[in-house]
Parts: C-alpha cells; sequence; structure tokens
C-alpha cells in the first residue's frame, strides 16, 4: 500500500493548515454591528408564549417586566428616510474664527461607541448613562460574583439593569463590546437564553472569537445552531474551537473536512477524551450500534450536551446547570419534564409567567403526588375562577396556594391571578389569601385598601403598598421590624448615592442587588439600607415589591 497521501487529501489538509495559522481579522457587514431590532427578541419569546393564552389576558393593564415587555412587542415598521437636500449644507458659509477647528482623534481599531440593549429607557426608566462612569473591569467582576438571587423583585431588577439600552464604560467601544459579553454570559446563567440570544446578536455576533463562541454556545441550547454555522461556513475564521469547526461542517453536509478536522484534533489532543468520543459516535455513527452509552462527564458545555442528544443519548437537564433546562421547554421532552424545567426557570424569573401557565393546563395530570398533585390543585382553582362561584373559589383557593408556595411560585401565581380573583367576594381564610395575592401583585397599591385591620403587621403593609411613613410600633418578625425601620426612618447609604451622581448607577444598582440578596436572607441591616437607597434612588417600585415580598413570604 502506497503512503502517500491523494491530491484531494493533500489539498484539503493543507486549506486546514492555512486556515488554523492565519491571523483572525475580524471583519464585520453592518448587520453583524447594527442594532437588532427589538422585534426579533419579541418574536423569539412571543412564540414561546403562545401555549399560555389561558391568562393572557389578565395582566394587560398592569406593569411588565422587561422579560414580560419583550415578548409583546410588535413588529416594527422601518420609517421613512427623506434624502439629503443635494443643495443644502449643514455648514454656516463664514467661520466664526480663524483657529484651526478642534480635530477628534479614535484609533482606527476601537471604532465608535454604541448604545447595547434591548429596552430603552423608556421602559426601565434608567438613563442611557449607567455604566460609564465605572470601569469595564470592575463591572464584569461585580456582575460575575452577584448571588443567585432568590427575591423575585431582586431578579426583575437585575434583568432590567442587564437588558437596558445602555452606553458603553468610560464612552469607548472596546469597554461596551467586553460589557456587553459579561451581561450575556450572566443572562445565560440565569437561564434566559431567548434575551441573551437577542443581546449577542445585537452586540455583533462577529465582533470577536469570544463573540461568535458565546453566540454558538447559545444556539446550541435554543435549537437555533444551524443559523451561526452558516456563518462560520462562510467565515472559517470565527471561532478557533475544533469542535465548533467539526460540528458545523458536519452539520453543512462537508463530512470529509469534519472526519479530517476530528482527525487532526485527535491526533494532536486538541480535543479532550469525551469530546472525541462523542464525535466519533457522532460522525460515524454505524461503528457504534449497539454499543454500551457514554457516561456523562462532571462537567457541561453546550456542544457537550448537543453531542449527547444528537447521539441518541440525551441527558436530564435536572441535575444540571439552569440553562440547559431550556432544552426540556421543546415538545421532544415529556410533559412533565417541561413541567419541571418551566417550574425552575420562573423560579428564576427567566420564563413568562403565561408560559408556565399554558403548561399547568395543557392536559389532565398522568399520576399523583409530587408535581400531579399541583397541577391538579391549580387546574381546580382556574376552573373554579372561570366559572365566577365564590363558593368554589374559596374551596380551591386555598390549596392552590399552598401547592404554589411549596415550589416557591407565589408571585407568578399573584402575578397570573390577582386581577380576576379581586372580583370574587370572599370571606375568611380566602380573602385573607386574596389580599395577600394581590399585594404580591404588580397592583399591589391598589390592594392596599383592602388589608383590614390595625395590627403592627397590617398597619405596615397598608404604609409599604402606598409608600406612606408607616405608624405605630414594628411587628414582632425582624425581617418585618427592619422593612418598617427602612420606611419610617429611611438612611440612605452615601456612597451607594454617589455613584449614581457619578454616572455609575449601575454599579450602584449591582451593590444593592447583594445587599438585598443578604437583606432577604436575614441581614436585617442589609435589608434596612438596601431598600432606603433604593427609594433614595428612584426605584420606588422595586423597593416596595421587594419590602412586600420579605413581609409576606417570610410567614
Amino acid at each position: 500500500m502506497s503512503a502517500a497521501l491523494p491530491t484531494r487529501s493533500l489539498a484539503a489538509l493543507g486549506a486546514l493548515i492555512c486556515t488554523l495559522t492565519a491571523p483572525a481579522a475580524f471583519a464585520e457587514s453592518a448587520e453583524d454591528r447594527g442594532l437588532m431590532p427589538h422585534a426579533e427578541a419579541a418574536a423569539r419569546l412571543a412564540d414561546k408564549e403562545g401555549r399560555g393564552n389561558a391568562g393572557a389576558d389578565q395582566r394587560n393593564d398592569q406593569p411588565l417586566s422587561v422579560i414580560d415587555w419583550l415578548g409583546q412587542q410588535g413588529p416594527a415598521s422601518p420609517a421613512a428616510q427623506r434624502p439629503p437636500h443635494a443643495t443644502r449644507s449643514s455648514e454656516p458659509p463664514v467661520a466664526a474664527s480663524a483657529a484651526a477647528p478642534h480635530v477628534t482623534v479614535t484609533p482606527l481599531g476601537d471604532g465608535a461607541p454604541r448604545r447595547i440593549g434591548l429596552v430603552p429607557g423608556s421602559v426601565t426608566g434608567l438613563p442611557g448613562t449607567i455604566w460609564t462612569g465605572t470601569s469595564v473591569n470592575a463591572l464584569t467582576a461585580r456582575i460575575k460574583d452577584l448571588p443567585d438571587l432568590h427575591l423575585p423583585a431582586a431578579q426583575a431588577l437585575l434583568y432590567t439593569v442587564l437588558l437596558a439600552e445602555a452606553e458603553a464604560p468610560q464612552g469607548t467601544a472596546r469597554e461596551g463590546d467586553t460589557l456587553a459579553l459579561a451581561r450575556v454570559e450572566k443572562l445565560m446563567e440565569l437561564g434566559a437564553l431567548d434575551p441573551a440570544l437577542s443581546l449577542i446578536e445585537q452586540a455583533g455576533v462577529t465582533t470577536s472569537p469570544a463573540h461568535f463562541d458565546l453566540w454558538m454556545q447559545l444556539s446550541l441550547l435554543t435549537g437555533t445552531e444551524d443559523r451561526a454555522c452558516a456563518r462560520l461556513m462562510k467565515s472559517p475564521h470565527l471561532t478557533r474551537d475544533y469542535g465548533t469547526r467539526i460540528f458545523c461542517n458536519a452539520r453543512a453536509g462537508q463530512w470529509e473536512d469534519a472526519a479530517l478536522t476530528f482527525g487532526s484534533a485527535q491526533a494532536l489532543g486538541l480535543l479532550d477524551a469525551t469530546q472525541l468520543d462523542l464525535f466519533d459516535r457522532f460522525l460515524n455513527p454505524d461503528y457504534f450500534e449497539g454499543s454500551e452509552p457514554l457516561r456523562a462527564p462532571r462537567q457541561m458545555d453546550p456542544m457537550t450536551f448537543r453531542l449527547f442528544e444528537t447521539i441518541g443519548e440525551p441527558l436530564p437537564s435536572n441535575s444540571l446547570p439552569r440553562p440547559y433546562a431550556v432544552a426540556d421547554l421543546r415538545d421532544l421532552a415529556g410533559w412533565k419534564a417541561q413541567l419541571e424545567a418551566a417550574e425552575r426557570l420562573t423560579r428564576a424569573g427567566a420564563l413568562p409567567d403565561n408560559q408556565l401557565l399554558g403548561l399547568y393546563t395543557e392536559r389532565q395530570p398522568a399520576a399523583s403526588g409530587g408535581i400531579w398533585d399541583r397541577v391538579a390543585a391549580l387546574q381546580r382553582f382556574e376552573t373554579a375562577l372561570r366559572t365566577g362561584s365564590a363558593e368554589a373559589v374559596a374551596k380551591t383557593l386555598p390549596p392552590a396556594w399552598e401547592a404554589m408556595r411549596e415550589a416557591s411560585l407565589e408571585v407568578s401565581f399573584a402575578a397570573l391571578f390577582a386581577e380576576p380573583l379581586s372580583t370574587i367576594p370572599l370571606a375568611g381564610r380566602a380573602a385573607l389569601l386574596a389580599r395577600d395575592v394581590a399585594l404580591l401583585s404588580p397592583g399591589y397599591e391598589t390592594a392596599a385598601g383592602r388589608v383590614i385591620g390595625d395590627g403592627p403587621q397590617e398597619r405596615l403593609l397598608r404604609a409599604v403598598a402606598r409608600g406612606d411613613v408607616p405608624e405605630g410600633p414594628a411587628p414582632d418578625a425582624h425581617l418585618a421590624a427592619a422593612v418598617h425601620d427602612a420606611f419610617s426612618n429611611p438612611t440612605p447609604r452615601t456612597d451607594l448615592m454617589a455613584l449614581a451622581r457619578d454616572e455609575q448607577l449601575g454599579m450602584a444598582i449591582l451593590r444593592l442587588l447583594s445587599m438585598l440578596h443578604d437583606g432577604a436572607s436575614g441581614d436585617t441591616g442589609a435589608l434596612r439600607d438596601a431598600l432606603a437607597t433604593l427609594r433614595a434612588l428612584g426605584l420606588e417600585d422595586t423597593a416596595r415589591r421587594a419590602a412586600l415580598q420579605i413581609v409576606l413570604l417570610e410567614q
């Protein structure tokens, strides 16, 4: 047998070597760096919300979180542009001075800074300069080190900050691109993959290898990898990751190139043993027919997760980090897996409440116990609510509320049912539960009039819902007492107020989120400071909702 390689193989190997050693010059088109219309983000989220129409009309007039706002945007119609007048000039006909004009110099590699974000300031209420006064290193470190927030009000504020349209830190494009990566990575960690995908596309997926690789990871998790692979086939220099090249070559039908790249990666040790085994089975399925399934690795990444699925050995997502739960929302997964994934993502604020309701009411429970009891309790309550029978609602509300408390989904339940529940005349325990549901909903201020009683707890709830100063003594519960102090004797943190004045509002909010998390976990001093500072910064809605959630859910 001759040792010489065929001419075609030599040519392919030569092309591969040239591709791998070429400098990565990231040229990009206007499509790559142009602002992505908010409608694309909305369309992606709205498609997933289709099954939640059972409760969609219940919250039309209530404030929306940024996640829900993105899902309700209609397609934007491009405005007609008037061509410039050919004979007019915007320059004055006479110079005001004989001095040389000021010339602004910008390095060619940096480019002009852009506003990056999906939600405009008219929706978030935040200025476009929330990042400009802070160094990008400090911001990325703070975003990365944020704790896993459990308070729904804190989660909503975090999404608002991450998705807000804002200028680059220190006014430079490079810092803006770096911060965009950190924002997208945090959204991905939270499980909000659709907003993350929209944000990275707006930032420019060809800006750097890191931008493209992050786009590829999100695409693998959301099942939209064909677009990323198509871009890579046109511009192979966009990534240095051998696994991505092998996968995309195979998806494009270029099996010889995929096999050659796989052989090179195997010979040079450029991929770990787990991915080599997965790609071997992916490229040569006939050789491994009937083989024992591969063992799942301890460290998971999107490519490995997708390869297990591709070779017919899908992995359960309940033991994996939150982003992988999105894969179970597809119809390929069973209903139980979809329900568990939806509850997990909703607890993190990453899934619209209506989508959870749509899954809950999709069909009849298949068994009893655990999540099936929760589904049955909520379905019975929703049926009673539709009938308008006060007796039926009074009977089904307590078990439905307890079921949602077990899943830590009280605020989502309140957002879905507070408005229709307010029209049902109730008494006794059912009336108290309906009051708490209303106070946990976006319409908490209107619900303040339903708080009856003159005890410390009732006075505090009325005052917080209305934004007033509480009267009388504080409740006995230590967190409720801290809320009472924050509203009766507010002392905002001077250092955080100074940050906001110095165009570092974003950093101030990130620090407040950590304080609010510590406060909800039992640190009364942090809770007092966080609530008082939020109110002083104008984040009144977040402060009141956080206070109500802490007081009502602490019990």
